[in-house]
This record gives structure tokens, sequence and C-alpha cells, in this order.
């Protein structure tokens, strides 16, 4: 189903269901048509299930459930408001999301949603379990023929062919693996740097004769293992240097005596086999006998993926280098998140429209237009790796070439096939790679996707193309692309599209020659050092050079990066030069994903995408994504929000009359003056002198676990106490020589080994966690005193009362902390100087002050009824009391309304959404810092 008929279907079920909706009768055959008439599904009854049981405290009933793409709904009748909490059986008030959810949480963990979708035939709210703690996204039925894309998670998208592909690039991986690691054995120097090269040229030869063989570009299929088979191991080594030095001879040059059995080989080109003298040891009965039988004889490779196999082929390199370099290998589906939408999207609705015209000359000269507008298109990743990005851009712009030849050769046969007739070529792409084997394993994984996609042209038009030699160049470039300049080395061409997954790299994790790089790349358009560029990370290099290229160019890029990039004192170092000096804008953003690939040590990390342009070149709708949710905007800022730009800058201060926020002690004691909880009773029957001395130590974990620790406080301690309990001076004495062994900052505390590295020890204080779990609702915080010390990193505000803990344990504060925070392999990093001191807080009344410590001791007494519970059990969302979330939920009514975050609709009051509190605490925070 192309998009005009998509369209269509959905324009004519919103005619169908106007105006319609009854939940007991209608909601079964509502989704069943959506299903079906829009979405293509041929069998909707199988695909979907309604009423299946779930167990609560007795056996409830499932609207229906999607198994496929794990979708639950929850269907309502017309009437029914979507954000109304509904009486259940067991006397609660739950929204319908909310009754989903409870369905959802009560499933064995398989079925567990990943979408829930509340309905009341108007109107679709839609909840991404990937962020449980964001607002719905809401389609109303009356724009589905316009926003039908943003339902499209209902359908099962995987591909059986796709799925094949990708087991058998892993199990090519394998092999790959296998014969590297006995190869490498055989090496003289195996840790020699030319030696090293050397099997890596050498395994990449081997890939490519293994692909030719079974993809009979060769000229036939086993021709690398009919040719092998005749050689036992001692002479393996000469017989493939002979091969290789045949395919690198064109057949007119050879020796006219040469053996037959080599001579059949054809000239390859390219440059694979150019390499003389290139060190090749001898081969073992195991190695023959992997080349022969595991790799040759039993196992096909013509029908591995080069995407997703070129970056399992990189794999094969030593995991420390793999680790230094900050590698990652990309799948399929991540790859087209960022160049679908990018580029991919649009020229697919062009390929649409041409198909909608009638006459054949029309199609005919559109769809030869088309190809010329793809073969002019170029392409360059700047950190190219394997290439799987260039690999895979490659194969979908030859597929869409592919698509138009249809259109117009139809059934003819091409006979005498103009070579020009496949338009889109390999020179189109640039890559730029600082590894050798990397680039070599890009330029070969090229290739086969080269030859792949001739075979699907000559399916098409029925002709002989020749594939061999090699006449397509890769244009990988060996080198570093942060110490080049982009505008000589592209001097003669203009670069469409620069797209890449540079390395993942925090800051504190650069080695010397990254600290050097960053020295180079994180400079203004005049060449001066960018402000806070030492505190950032690797991946900005790119984002800078990117943008300074770009500059006054139709140039879009797309780069996918950690999501530290946009979040807490980062945003200002790398957006801020981007977007006011570089005067780059965002063109569109998705937001948090988990970020994986095809290899068997999966890496996960939470990344963004983001692509950019020159201000003003590039007229496109602006776009966020977040998970598969799609939101066209007016701006999208650094913090990928839809507002206009400001940046949330280190404050040393609160910009608003509050209480200042300090962190906890340091004890920097060498674990010397903390006693463990199962060590406090024989440590103090054998110095009971010490008990005085003894405090509660307390920061996020202890807090958050109740994890009971304890520490020696031994300020203002008599000396003659001192000496007359060993015990402790003997842990004095350690505290001592661990500072004396550590930083010239930490010796000069020798001089005091009987206190912590500070000695806050407040009256009475508020104590943040500086790590939370993103996935709680709210930060769990606690009030301590005079016999607890705090702890480090966790945060502290000394002499806060009721007030304080019921407006940071607010929703509105919560919005705050998910935009402007930093994290830490996702959880919430708080920060006094980025989150705290940057939090607008109006000038409250005292009616309001008094309302909010109300509900703030509403939540403490909530708590108090679960002592055998620990904070991190009463905030986890699936555990979470309802008296605990109800009083959370009046303390977040209380601190809005004291915001005047509440709006009338008709006669009713309505409290804002999150994009709204987020947007008026920017509003608010831009007045307050306003010089």
């Amino acid at each position: 189903m192309n998009v005009r008929e998509q369209k269509k279907r959905a324009r004519e079920f919103i005619d169908r269901w106007k105006n319609k909706g009854n939940e007991r009768k209608d909601s079964q055959p509502f989704w069943l048509d959506l299903l079906q008439s829009v979405y293509g599904i041929e069998n909707p009854s199988e695909y979907i299930t309604f009423e299946d049981s779930v167990r609560l405290d007795k056996t409830s009933f499932i609207d229906g459930y999607i198994d496929a793409t794990k979708v639950m709904i929850e269907q309502k009748g017309m009437s029914r408001d979507l954000n109304k909490a509904i009486k259940q059986s067991d006397g609660s008030y739950l929204t319908p999301y909310q009754q989903a959810k409870r369905y959802s949480d009560n499933l064995p963990y398989s079925k567990r949603s990943r979408w829930i979708i509340t309905s009341n035939f108007k109107e679709f709210y839609i909840y991404d379990m990937e962020r449980p703690n964001t607002q719905a996204s809401v389609i109303k039925l009356e724009d589905l023929e316009k926003e039908y894309y943003r339902l499209e998670f209902l359908v099962d998208k995987t591909n059986e062919h796709v799925e094949r592909k990708i087991q058998v690039s892993i199990q090519a991986g394998e092999i790959v693996g296998e014969i590297y690691e006995s190869l490498l054995k055989q090496y003289i120097s195996p840790k020699d740097e030319a030696s090293l090269h050397a099997i890596n040229q050498l395994i990449v030869r081997l890939v490519f004769c293994f692909y030719a063989e079974d993809a009979e570009v060769f000229g036939h299929k086993s021709m690398f293992y009919d040719y092998l088979i005749r050689f036992e191991s001692r002479d393996f080594r000469r017989a493939l240097i002979d091969l290789f030095k045949v395919l690198d001879t064109p057949v007119e040059e050879r020796d006219p005596y040469i053996d037959e059995g080599l001579n059949v080989f054809p000239y390859v080109n390219g440059g694979m086999f150019a390499e003389n003298n290139l060190e090749i040891p001898q081969f073992t009965d195991e190695l023959r006998y992997l080349i022969l039988e595991h790799a040759s004889s039993n196992f096909d490779w013509s029908n591995i993926s080069p995407t997703i196999f070129g970056g399992l082929f990189e794999s094969t390199l030593n995991p420390e280098t793999r680790k230094s370099g900050g590698m990652h290998y990309t799948s399929i589906e991540n790859i087209h998140k960022v160049i679908d939408v990018l580029f991919l999207n649009e020229l697919r609705e062009e390929l649409n429209d041409i198909r909608g015209f009638k006459k054949p000359k029309v199609i005919e000269k559109k769809s030869k237009e088309f190809q010329n507008k793809l073969a002019n298109l170029t392409v360059l990743d700047p950190a190219c790796g394997s290439g799987n990005f260039l690999t895979e851009t490659y194969i979908s712009l030859r597929r869409l070439e592919n698509e138009a030849i249809k259109l117009y050769m139809g059934d003819l046969v091409a006979l005498d096939t103009d070579e020009d007739l496949v338009k889109v070529k390999l020179e189109q792409f640039y890559g730029i790679e600082i590894n050798d084997f990397a680039a070599s394993v890009a330029k070969t994984a090229l290739w086969i996707a080269e030859s792949q996609m001739l075979e699907e042209t000559k399916e098409i038009i029925y002709a002989e193309i020749d594939f061999l030699p090699l006449k397509s160049y890769t244009n990988i470039i060996e080198g570093n692309a942060l110490h080049v300049d982009w505008d000589i080395l592209f001097a003669d061409k203009e670069i469409n599209y620069i797209i890449g997954n540079p390395p993942f790299k925090g800051y504190s994790d650069r080695d010397t020659s990254q600290k050097n790089d960053m020295k180079l790349a994180c400079v203004d358009k005049f060449g001066k050092k960018i402000k806070g560029s030492g505190k950032i990370d690797y991946v900005a290099c790119w984002f800078f050079k990117a943008g300074k290229y770009i500059q006054n160019k139709k140039s879009s890029v797309c780069f996918v990066a950690t999501n530290s990039i946009v979040q807490g004192d980062q945003v200002a170092y790398i957006w801020k030069p981007l977007l006011e000096e570089f005067e780059v804008e965002i063109n569109f953003a998705y937001r948090s994903i988990q970020w994986q690939n095809e290899s068997k040590n999966v890496a996960q990390v939470q990344v963004v995408i983001i692509a950019f342009s020159s201000k003003g070149k590039i007229k496109k709708e602006k776009i966020i994504y977040d998970g598969s949710l799609k939101q066209k905007v007016e701006n999208i800022n650094a913090y990928l929000i839809d507002m206009k730009n400001i940046f949330v800058e280190s404050k040393a201060k609160p910009i608003c009359n509050i209480l200042e926020m300090t962190s906890g002690n340091r004890a920097a004691d060498g674990g010397n003056l903390i006693i463990k909880e199962s060590d406090l009773a024989e440590f103090i029957k054998g110095e009971p002198k010490a008990k005085k001395f003894i405090k509660n130590l307390v920061g996020g974990d202890e807090m958050l676990n109740n994890n009971k620790r304890y520490c020696l406080w031994l300020l203002n301690a008599e000396p003659s106490e001192l000496r007359e309990m060993p015990r402790v001076m003997n842990r004095i004495e350690k505290t001592k020589e661990s500072r004396l062994n550590g930083a010239p900052d930490r010796q000069k505390l020798a001089d005091t080994p009987t206190l912590f590295r500070e000695i806050k020890n407040p009256e009475n204080y508020l104590l943040i966690p500086s790590v939370s779990s993103e996935n709680r609702r709210y930060i769990p915080m606690g009030f301590f005193g005079k016999e607890d010390i705090p702890l480090a990193p966790a945060l502290i505000i000394p002499n806060a009362d009721l007030f304080y803990l019921g407006l940071l344990n607010s929703n509105v504060h919560m919005a705050w902390v998910r935009v402007v925070a930093g994290r830490r392999e996702g959880r919430y990093r708080y920060s006094k100087k980025i989150v705290y001191n940057n939090f607008p807080v109006p000038k409250i009344s005292n009616e309001h002050k008094k309302k909010i410590e109300i509900t703030a001791q509403g939540i403490i007494d909530s708590q108090k009824l679960y002592p055998k519970s620990s904070l991190s059990d009463l905030y986890n969302e699936l555990t979470m009391p309802v008296e605990l979330r109800r009083a959370h939920q009046a303390n977040d009514k209380a601190v809005m309304e004291a915001y005047g975050m509440i709006k009338k609709v008709e006669a009713n009051r309505t409290w804002f959404n999150e994009s709204e509190t987020v947007a008026k605490l920017f509003e608010m925070y831009e007045k307050n810092t306003e010089s």
C-alpha cells in the first residue's frame, strides 16, 4: 500500500467512525477495521486479541492486546474524558492509562506492554513505556489522514528476509573470528603493528573470496574451494600468494604458461589485492579445515548483509583496540532512524508520486529525472568505521533506483545493456576512518553491496552486467577526520549529507591523543578555543567540524551521539557556540533511545539523533521523535524540546531567593573513619568510650536502600580522650598514612587525620541523592539531623523545612530535572550548579506555602505507613503504594497552584501538562537571568 492509498483509506475510516463509538458494542469492530483498512493487516482477528484475562484482586479483562508489537489498548466510550479518573471495583480511582498500566504490570514479564493506547473513538492517547514518566502523545481521529504514520508501531514490521540476513551475518562474523584467532597464532610477532596490519588485510581478502565464489562473482560456485582443495596445509600459503597475484593481474598480462586452475579466476582490480609482499604465515591443518570446510564449503556468503557484517567483521579486532576507539556497530533499523528522516522518506514519496502518473512517457521521463537526482547525491561519514552507514545508504539509494528502472523498463529485456543504466555509483559515498583495517572493511562491504544490488538490477532487466573488474573506486580516506580540513579535502565536491555515529567517549575517558584532537576540533570560526571544551564528550568534535564545514552550504548533518550532549552543563558548552556562533539550526531530533548493535557483546547506550544545517538553508518541517511518536514543532532547542534557544548554564548561587544547597562531606580517609554496620557492635564492645563519637553516615545509597553505615566524628574531641582509645588511634594513624600516599591536595589533609575532608554537620537538613533512577516519577528525598553525617556526592539543603521537600518532590521540579539534569547511564544526575541553582521559584504566598507544607507532610506520613520498605521500594513505579501516590498527586497540585500552572477549559480548571510546565519554567528562567 503506497502513501496515497493509505491516506485515502484513513480518510474513509474517519468517515465511517465519525460521531460513533459505543464502548461495549463498537470497540472490537473499531480496532479490527483500523488494523485491516488503514494498516493492511489481512487477518486482523488473528493479529489482535480481545478480553484477555489478567488477575488482580479479581479477574479483569484487557480490552485489546497486540502481542507482535506489545501494544495494550484500553477502550472507552466516546463520551469519556481520557484524563479523568474512573472508580474501580476496589474503590480506587484510576485514569484509563493507570488502569491499563496496572494490567500490564500484572502480566508475565514477556507480555508487558511496550505501548499503551487509551481511546474514546475520538482520540488516541499514546504512552511509550520506554519513557513511562512522559506525557501522552495525542492523535485525534479527525487528523488520522495526516497523522496515520504515528500509529504505525501497531504493525509488526519484522521482515523475515532481513532477519535471515542478520542471522547469516552474525554466523559469518563468528566464522571470521575463529579464522582470525587461529591465524594470529601463526604469526612470528602477533603483536607487531606490521603483522596486525598484514593479518587484517589477509582476512579482508579471504572474506572477499568467500563471498565472490558464493555470489558467482568469480564465475561459478565453489571456485575458491575447488582451487584450494588441491593443496595440503604446507602448500596453502604459496597457493594463496599465487592466487592473490593472479586476481590483481589483467588476463592479457598474465604468464601464458600459468596454471589453468589459476587462470580461470577473473581480474578483480580496485586495489583489493594490490599490496605486494603481504606477510602471510604458514597454515595448520586446523586453519585449512576452517577455511575449506567451515567457511567455504559449508557456509553461503552470498546472503550476508554487508551493512551488518561490516560491523561484525570489524569486531575481529582486539577488544581493547575497539574500546579505545569508542567504536559501536550499528543495526540496520538504527541506521534508518538517521537516513530515513534525513532524505530517504522524501525520496520514497517522490517515487510514489511518479507511480501515480498515467502516461508511460511521463513516467519514463520522471523516472529518469529521479534516477539522475539519486546519482547526484553525495554522502560523507567522517567517522565511518566499517562503513555501515555508507553501505546501508548506498543499498537504499540503489533500491530506489531499481524501482525507478522498473517503472520505465517494465517487462523489456535489455540485451545490450548500456552501463549507464545504473547511475548510482560508489563514487558518491565518502568516508574518513583512522583505522586502516576498518577502512579496508568499509571498502569490502561497499563492493559486496554493489555486487548484491547489481544482482537485483539484473533480475529487473534480465540482462548480463559484469561486476568485475571493479570499476567503482570507493572514496574511503584513511586518516584522522579531526586533523584534516574538510573544506580542502572536499574542495571540488558538494557534500549533501554528513551522517554517522562518531566515537562515543565521555570526557573523563579520553586518552592523550583524543584530548589533543579536541584542542584542534573544538574551536570557533576564528580558531579560538571554545569555552568548556575540556568538559565535553569526544563526540562533540564532529559536531564542531561539521558545523564549521556546512557554513552557508545546503548540506545537512545527522549524527548519533550519547545523550549527555543534551544534558547538564554540556548543553551550553556545545550548543551555544553551534547555534549562536556557527548559526546552525536543528532540523529534527530523536530524544534518548537505546542504541544497540548486532555483535555478540551488544553495546547498549542511551543516545540522541540530531540533524542540523546552516540556518535558513534547508526548508523543512522541524520534527521531534520521542520513541515512535512524532511531533512537528516551530523550533528545536539544545534540550530537544519545542522552545526558543535558551541555555541553562552553571551557576554558583541560586537565581531565586531560596536556601543554598551544598554537597555532603567527603571522608578522604581510605575507609578508616567509617564503620560498617556488621562491625559496629564489636567495635563498641572493644572501645566503649568511642560510642559518643559515632554517628550515622548518610548518603544517597544509605537513604534510598536503608543501608546502615557509621563514622567516627571526632570534631572537637579532646586529644586526651583520643589517646585513651587505642582502636580509634589506630584508625587515625591509618587515615594519616592513606592521605600521605595520596595526591598533593590529599596529602595536605594528613595534618588533620581525625577529621573528614569537610566537616558539615548541620542541625537539620534535607538530603537529595546525586544519582537516582530515571524510572522513578520523583527523586526520593529525606530529612536528617545533627546525629546524621551527610556523605558526598549526595547534596544537602541545611535548615530546609517541609516547603522545600514539597517543592523539590513535585512534578514541577521533576519536569525541570528531566530536561536539564545530566545523566549517568540513563539515571538522573542531580547537581547544585545546573539543576537546583537554576530552578525558577516564584514569590510564593504564605497561604500557598502552608498548603505545600501540609502536602509534604502527607508524603512523609504515607511513607511511614510502610516501615519495612526502603525508599527504593516505595518509589518503584510497580510497587508504589496508592497512599503515597495520592499524597504526591496532592502535593503536585499544591505546587502547580503556587506557580499558577492552571488553565481554564470552558468552565473547568485543568493543570498544566509536562510540556506546558517546562515551557513556563524556561520562561521564568529567562526572566530571572536577564541582565
